[in-house]
């Protein structure tokens, strides 16, 4: 198969399309924000919003990163249901964690409306998929923890399933309202963009060299400038790097890929994901499935879209696009790219206290979008009003996980496999 050149679909689509000048002077803000994805343009609009003075410095462009290559889905929680958040964390922290990101998609919604962000915003709920009968019990008991805390989740037969879909290869589906779609990247540049509006200088291509504090003021070296400020958040996720500083967040590095294929004709396009829900299966190697606003749909898959695994994930997502969905078993892809997850040993996110009011926020496991506001916007106020209970979790002074390196590759190696053989199998 020739090799095509693919593109990333978000940067072709977006609607926000405001470019910021690089550093170039030195400075002095109340807050230094570094990394310019869903984290750092929270935290930059809530405390430009409050009035407080704001540096955002992105090493790239605004949604460079993971931000910028999501899938789109604003799920509420983590991908751990709630009982094995509370078995991690405890009765007290669990609950808490539970109950602020189960409030994570009406965040973001708001935040969209609120500064009129163009990001395709849909809130039709999201179908978490059984791919077999264990992952229909999965969800079954997902739907009962679900219940326990007044989340209006429903729980589908197969038949509800294929008619919202329009594929029989699913045994069920969890729906979850509260939850929607958005285009990830316009949605990072408008918060950005917010930000700005509301006091906050944001820079573009200012990768930091270096942070450390002096007495009571956090020094911020770029470009070759200086930016002082009283408070530091560390929202690099991902893609930290070339950064020195007194911590370095730790993370095991998951790729995950998308292929999008050119719009659905209209004739086919009312019978695919008709309600225009976003999708996840339940595989130990997941996948994902969206349409955007205009109408192409989005498959994707745990791997890299880099190097020699790109032609073994994209054979996969051609079958996996024919499997589900016959009609389409012709349809070319316009797009694809990949983009890095920092997922943690417990799959829960960190929020270090590395120094004196410095915060680090970080290993979301593939749950940017809400997570990343919640998170952003709570890390803000916490640092500029001295109350870490305003967090939606407690800060830790450090974290470490071990092994990385070994375990990125065997997820890596392992995606490939399970394509490489599921592709021979549809």
């Amino acid at each position: 198969m020739p090799k095509t050149e693919f593109s990333v679909l978000w940067r072709a689509s977006s609607q926000e399309r405001a470019a910021y000048p690089a550093l170039g002077d030195d400075l002095v803000v109340d807050i230094a924000i570094v990394g310019g994805g869903f984290t750092g343009s929270a935290a930059a609009l809530e405390a430009a919003r409050s009035g407080a003075s704001v540096c955002l410095l992105e090493a790239e462009t605004i949604g460079h990163g993971g931000s910028g290559r999501n899938v789109g889905l604003v799920n509420a929680g983590l991908w751990l249901p709630p009982d094995a958040v509370i078995h991690e964390m405890g009765e007290e922290a669990g609950t808490r964690l539970v109950a602020a990101l189960g409030e994570g998609p009406q965040t973001v919604f708001s935040s969209i409306e609120r500064e009129g962000i163009e990001c395709e915003a849909t809130r039709r709920g999201t179908l978490h998929l059984a791919h077999s009968k264990a992952g229909l019990e999965d969800l079954e008991e997902r739907f009962r923890q679900g219940n326990r805390f007044g989340v209006p989740l429903e729980l589908l037969d197969r038949d509800e399933t294929a008619r919202r879909t329009g594929t029989q290869a699913f045994e069920g589906a969890l729906f979850d309202p509260r939850a929607g779609t958005i285009q990830p990247l316009a949605y990072c540049r408008g918060l950005a963009r917010a930000a700005a509006a509301h006091g906050a200088h944001v820079f573009e291509h200012s990768p930091v060299a270096s942070a450390a504090r002096e007495g009571d003021t956090w020094l911020i070296e770029a470009n070759g400038r200086r930016v002082r400020a009283g408070y530091l958040l560390m929202a690099t996720n991902a893609y930290h790097s070339g950064l020195a500083a007194s911590f370095r967040p730790t993370f095991v590095r998951l790729n995950y890929c998308q292929f999008a294929t050119r719009p659905i004709p209209a004739e086919l396009r009312a019978a695919i994901l008709p309600g225009g829900e976003g999708c996840w299966d339940t595989a130990m190697v997941m996948s994902s499935l969206r349409l955007d606003d205009a109408g192409r749909l989005i498959v994707g898959g745990v791997g890299s879209f880099e190097g020699a695994g790109r032609a073994v994930h994209e054979r996969w997502a051609r079958r996996k696009v024919a499997h589900l969905f016959p009609a389409l078993k012709d349809i070319a892809f316009e797009h694809g790219w990949s983009g890095a997850i920092a997922m943690t040993g417990d799959h829960i996110p960190k929020i270090v206290a590395f120094d004196r009011n410095a915060y680090a926020s970080f290993g979301y496991s593939g749950r940017g979008i809400a997570p990343g506001t919640v998170f952003g916007t709570a890390a803000a106020k916490a640092l500029l009003n001295g109350t870490p209970e305003a967090l939606p979790m407690a800060p830790v002074e450090t974290y470490r996980e071990r092994y990385t390196a070994a375990r990125s590759g065997y997820y890596a190696f392992g995606a490939a496999f399970v394509h490489a053989v599921s592709a021979r199998r549809d």
